[in-house]
């Protein structure tokens, strides 16, 4: 409500609705969004028109960047400086614009570091060619004019493009609740399809797509998008571009001649280098970087060796580098009506021919309008001829001729002005030929104008000739190929590491190093003090290896990132989370398809692959199910299932020998009975299993315990065969005090 003073008191949340809508119309009306007629945004609009006015035409000599900014900034872009030279800087880089607008002389950035351009007082510019295609009928009636911001100028509010700018070009914004990515085209391929569209009103998107295949950058990457996901961006206005860098080999080296657009070749050589760094990627054994003016990219990678799968690794490369990115497409732009809008393709055209439809008719008609006004001149000129003496005696005897001449001869007041503003020396019979000439010529012009003006074929007909001469212009052939390719997946690790034989230790206290080599005794290493070998396993760098822990759970831990055995190694605790007291009791290391025993101490046991006890998770994954009371024992390796046998012993000195095929193949669970331990005994401890082995016929099994090593031959522990899940036998008096079995080659 009013009140005195003229002080308006309204809520600030009113006000600060109204405030915010405002700010945010301006910024995508002026400031973020491009029209869809000329493809500009408003300061690239100003620059654009403001070098016209300093007459820094294609042909011009260039002139200091400073001074088009201080023209720019003065008369109609009261922003800040380097925004505007940005700007002015964008339109001038041929790795940016596919359709440069402004010629730059001097440092305007590089493919690597755009923003690397010098200060604007030292950098020159001029328009492009292209750029006429934009301004050519500027002063032909074609656009409506604005005030400047203080209204002591005026300026173009669009500028009438010959060309689809907004295609072409492209551009990318973000405005208040909505943003903008429109990817630049093929000039030569937009024309056609503009012309299909002129010929055929109604052609469909299938249609334009045989002409607009798909975006065409400034870079010679290839473009992977299947074709039908490009149709369907076309389609929404939303989609995703994916673009690839090219590659060669030359002598075992790859080399990249092509980078997707707006990828920086050193970035590019950081990221593999880091991989390099971190022992991620062994397959390359160095990176060299010679682009020059002759060739602008130029990357050398040099695999280790020339067995190295070039196509693997750059799939890899592709995957986990820029050498291949994807670009998000949203045709947001500002229409005929003034508002922002997401178009499909099909839209977009058939709008900017809307456009170039009235901007034509407004150019005709304007000359249309200075045909007819000419005319009516020299016809007022004819007269002077006709009656040149009468003429000449009212300008001597009258006053004011001026009104008697219009009187006497029926003339305009523009007639009558142009009259008597006609010189002397104009008076001449030849003249008045050259007049009636004019009058000729300018008769059949407008007879054409008005024909083609009333004509909807004429003037689709102009329209596409002057598409054409721009076309043959200013058109090029298409630079990014468009090859339908699967997107590249990166390589697991274990295919990226090399392979070599690792031995991997464990001790009874839990730390854990990997040895070079299978030949190595675990047992004559250096311990801690209080700590000593507990388990090994032997297999490949590139493969997990795999600890199991007294309640059950398996562990996987890719082997290349184990501490080396020249040292004392590192506690597994550091790199795994197992549950509180719990204990490492054993690892498994080799191929996925290797078997191993899994059981507990209450005498339940299984088969186990050892792929099936992978996992990411730093705690681990169930593996084994254990009774009440127990605990998980050592897992065993299994050679051959069909003729090798498992011997079980208790802690009282029952063992039980059976054929390894009569247990289960699980990937994780309780398993089946081996041995009959009753199960309150074991929830007591007063009776469990204390060791199994793997043994083969041609095997002895020594029986470890207080004393020495008592040894049963292969006729000997063939006494102890059974059934399992049977009681087995007691062991002699003496050796009943087991520690642990052991086996050896007999003989």
């Amino acid at each position: 409500m009013a009140t005195a003073n003229n002080i308006e008191h309204i809520p600030v949340r009113d006000y600060a609705e109204k405030a915010y809508l405002d700010y945010s119309m301006y910024v995508i009306l002026d400031r973020a969004l491009p029209h869809v007629g000329d493809g500009l945004k408003p300061v690239q609009r100003r620059i654009i028109y403001a070098m016209s006015e300093l007459g820094l035409k294609s042909v011009s000599k260039f002139k200091k960047s400073a001074r088009t900014v201080g023209d720019v900034l003065g008369k109609f872009h009261p922003h800040g400086d380097m925004a505007c030279y940005e700007a002015l800087v964008l339109m001038a880089q041929s790795f940016s614009y596919r359709y440069p607008l402004i010629e730059g002389q001097g440092n305007f950035g590089s493919p690597d570091d755009p923003k690397s351009f010098a200060a604007m007082r030292y950098t020159e510019s001029r328009l492009s060619g292209y750029a006429d295609s934009l301004l050519a009928e500027l002063e032909e009636g074609t656009v409506d004019w604005v005030p400047n911001f203080d209204g002591t100028l005026r300026e173009p509010s669009l500028l009438p493009a010959r060309l689809p700018n907004v295609l072409l070009n492209g551009t990318t914004g973000i405005a208040v609740g909505m943003a903008t990515d429109i990817p630049p085209h093929n000039l030569r391929e937009l024309v056609n399809a503009l012309i299909h569209i002129l010929d055929n009103p109604d052609a469909t998107l299938s249609e334009i797509c045989k002409h607009v295949p798909g975006p065409d950058y400034p870079t010679e990457a290839e473009i992977i998008t299947p074709k039908s996901e490009i149709k369907n961006m076309y389609q929404t206005g939303n989609g995703a571009i994916r673009m690839r860098a090219v590659y060669s080999l030359e002598e075992d080296e790859i080399i990249i001649t092509a980078l997707p657009y707006q990828v920086s070749g050193s970035k590019v050589l950081e990221q593999i280098a880091q991989q390099m760094q971190d022992k991620k990627l062994p397959l390359i054994s160095d990176l060299r970087d010679e682009s020059d003016h002759e060739n602008p990219t130029r990357l050398v990678i040099i695999p280790r060796s020339n067995r190295v799968d070039v196509t693997a690794l750059m799939d890899h490369l592709f995957a986990t580098t820029d050498l291949e990115r994807s670009y998000r497409v949203n045709l947001n732009m500002i229409g005929l009506n003034g508002r922002p809008q997401v178009k499909g393709l099909v839209q977009i055209l058939n709008e900017w021919l809307e456009f170039r439809l009235a901007t034509v008719k407004r150019r005709l008609q304007h000359r249309l309008d200075a045909i007819n006004h000419r005319l009516h001149i020299l016809e007022g000129l004819i007269i002077v001829y006709l009656n040149l003496d009468e003429i000449i005696r009212i300008i001597r005897k009258e006053d004011e001729p001026k009104p008697v001449l219009m009187k006497r001869f029926k003339l305009s007041e523009e007639q009558t002005d142009a009259i008597l503003d006609t010189r002397l020396r104009n008076l001449a019979r030849l003249e008045e030929m050259q007049i009636r000439k004019e009058q000729d010529n300018l008769s059949k012009e407008r007879d054409e104008i008005e024909k083609t003006l009333h004509s909807s074929a004429r003037m689709k007909k102009l329209i596409r000739q002057e598409l054409s001469v721009s076309a043959e212009k200013f058109g090029d052939k298409r630079q990014s190929p468009i090859i339908e390719r699967k997107e590249a997946q990166a390589m697991k690790e274990t295919e990226i590491l090399p392979s070599e034989p690792l031995t991997v230790i464990l001790s009874s206290k839990g730390w854990v190093r990997a040895a070079k080599g299978h030949e190595i005794d675990p047992a004559s290493l250096s311990y801690k003090a209080g700590d000593e070998f507990l388990s090994s396993s032997t297999g490949r760098s590139n493969q997990p290896a795999v600890f199991l822990d007294s309640t059950g759970r398996a562990y996987s831990i890719p082997a290349h990132t184990l501490p080396s055995a020249r040292g004392q190694g590192e506690p597994l605790t550091g790199k795994l989370n197992p549950p509180p007291g719990a204990e490492f009791i054993g690892t498994l290391f080799g191929e996925p398809e290797q078997l191993y025993v899994l059981a507990s101490d209450a005498g339940y046991g299984f088969i186990v692959k050892l792929g099936d006890l992978y996992g990411k998770n730093r705690a681990g994954k169930a593996a084994l199910s254990l009774p009440k009371g127990a605990r998980a024992l050592m897992p065993k390796l299994v050679t051959d299932v069909e003729t090798e046998f498992l011997a079980v012993v208790s802690n009282i000195g029952h063992l039980l020998v059976f054929p390894l095929k009569d247990l289960p193949a699980l990937s994780k669970g309780k398993g089946n009975k081996m041995i009959s331990i009753p199960g309150s005994k074991v929830a007591t401890r007063e009776e469990f299993v204390k060791d199994m082995v793997v043994v083969n016929a041609g095997q002895n099994i020594l029986i470890v315990g207080e004393g020495k090593p008592f040894t049963l031959k292969p006729n000997d522990w063939k006494n102890f065969l059974g059934t399992r899940a049977h009681r087995g036998h007691k062991l002699p008096r003496g050796c009943r005090s087991v520690g642990k079995l052991m086996v050896e080659n007999a003989g």
